[in-house]
């Protein structure tokens, strides 16, 4: 099973249907992905679920259905535990941006960081839960695809937020800041957080 995002809607790409309140079901055959994007930002359904017939193409089959973006992004851990968080477009976020000629995704990831916060002396640590949302640019849908990693730092130095991304407050943020910050956040983050 995977999760897109619509705003903070999930498609729910799964091969079991379910009957509930609030969501429907379509075909991943027959499905009209413009639709039910729609359909999520402008009625009181909490989601919607594709339905494949094998659990192994379901991904790979819904990502035929939009243009890919592909993003790299941190999650990352000072010597005090608290995590750097971005504020950017009047939600808490964690640092991230698209991938750029020939870099891995590691690299993008570690620069989009440093980037986005100023903060250097990156470590990667672990891959995490890769995250899917779509997003609409110059009238377009498309999905962007978020590989995640866990990371470290001992940079003590001033956080600097990219303001020409949008971007107005770099913190380290400790568990209660978390929290609260959650309140006010991405359901994709969410999951990461």
């Amino acid at each position: 099973m995977y999760k897109v995002f619509v705003n903070d809607k999930p498609i729910i790409l799964t091969t079991k249907v379910k009957k509930e309140k609030h969501f429907k079901n379509y075909l991943m055959s027959t499905v009209n992905i413009g639709k039910v994007i729609r359909e999520l930002n402008s009625t009181d359904l909490e989601g919607v679920r594709i339905i494949g017939k094998n659990e192994d193409k379901l991904l790979k089959s819904f990502l035929k259905k939009l243009p890919n973006v592909i993003a790299g992004g941190g999650k990352v851990f000072n010597d005090k535990g608290e995590i750097l968080f971005i504020y950017r477009n009047g939600k808490w976020d964690l640092p991230k941006g698209k991938i750029e000629g020939k870099e891995s995704i590691e690299e993008t990831s570690l620069r989009e960081v440093e980037e986005e916060t100023k903060v250097n002396g990156l470590e990667i640590v672990k891959p995490l839960e890769t995250t899917y949302h779509i997003f609409k640019r110059n009238g377009r849908h498309q999905l962007k695809i978020t590989y995640w990693f866990e990371m470290t730092s001992t940079y003590e130095g001033e956080l600097i937020p990219q303001e020409d991304e949008g971007i107005t407050k770099v913190e380290w943020l400790n568990p209660k800041q978390i929290k609260k910050a959650m309140e006010n956040s991405y359901a994709n983050i969410k999951l990461l957080v």
